[in-house]
């Protein structure tokens, strides 16, 4: 083959991978799909997960939920921080991917980018704030001290909106996290691009394996499996529609998995995903534990130290 002729360049096409406990695996079955533009034109093959995909992030997530979990809320902060800080740096590359992947102006996806990034700042800023909020202590009647305290559920697979690609995805990711939570990530069918490169963010932002697993393909094929899963504890139906919802959350109440399902992504009463988020979903996937304690009082006088 003879090499380009001066002042042409060779087309480096980009390889789209999942996301899998810290690693970039393709497809365990090999299989792709094309991804297109808002108006039909090619862009990518993105990867095709299966279900032998979706059980080993479960397993990466499961293995990840020790470690994150037990981390400082000051340490996850500064982890999620640092993300944002990466995703600022290749602003560049999702506006296109943004803009590629709803029809939007270049102004208008990069409203979009500074948005998301903006978000995931803030919820950085809730992980050591959780606890004060949303725990405390409770009067009670006796010499005890009785103390509630949130902590994350376990494995939360989380189904991604179509649209906002980015926004959408951030907004329903980052709080999973933020709160010590690992998560299955399912990246909305027809736009996984945003979330594809997301994984090459987290893999450089001091975020451990497995902590967030990312898998693209036919969104009802990879939630399937997740919903059906015994060591999956929560799920996030947000990119699912009202039927596949509906078949998730039977099958998501065999192991009795704590199941969010929000507005409508569009349509009707859709959900407004630049409006302020508030603490819904940080607290979508905490459970509350009580602990009691005697206060060590002395005596029959009821003194006590």
């Amino acid at each position: 083959m003879s090499e380009p002729s001066a002042g042409t360049r060779l087309g480096v096409l980009k390889t789209y991978k999942l996301y899998v406990g810290g690693r970039f695996p393709r497809s365990e079955s090999g299989r792709v799909y094309e991804v297109t533009d808002s108006k039909g034109a090619w862009l990518a093959n993105a990867p095709r997960a299966s279900r032998k995909d979706a059980r080993d992030a479960v397993v990466a997530a499961r293995k990840a939920f020790g470690g994150w979990s037990g981390a400082t809320a000051y340490n996850r902060g500064q982890i999620l921080y640092r993300i944002a800080e990466m995703l600022e740096g290749r602003r560049e590359q999702f506006v296109r991917e943004v803009a590629d992947a709803e029809g939007l102006t270049r102004p208008k996806a990069a409203a979009q980018v500074d948005a998301a990034v903006d978000r995931w700042v803030w919820y950085a800023g809730w992980t050591d704030k959780v606890a004060q909020v949303f725990g405390g202590g409770n009067p009670v009647a006796g010499p005890y001290f009785n103390l509630s305290t949130p902590e994350p559920t376990g494995v939360v697979a989380v189904l991604a909106p179509g649209t906002p690609a980015l926004l959408g995805l951030v907004s329903v990711l980052a709080p999973v996290i933020a709160t010590g939570n690992t998560a299955v990530l399912v990246a909305g069918e027809r736009a996984p691009l945003p979330a594809l490169t997301l994984g090459e963010v987290l893999a450089t932002s001091d975020l451990p394996g497995g902590v967030v697993n990312v898998l693209s393909g036919r969104t009802a094929e990879i939630a399937a499996p997740l919903a059906a899963h015994q060591d999956v504890n929560a799920l996030d139906l947000t990119g699912a529609d009202a039927d596949l919802a509906k078949e998730l959350e039977t099958a998501a109440a065999d192991n009795l998995k704590r199941v969010l399902r929000p507005q409508p992504v569009d349509g009707p009463g859709a959900a407004d995903w630049t409006a302020d988020p508030g603490t819904a979903r940080l607290t979508a996937f905490l459970e509350t534990k009580t602990v009691w304690h005697p206060t060590g009082a002395l005596g029959v006088s009821g003194s006590s130290y």
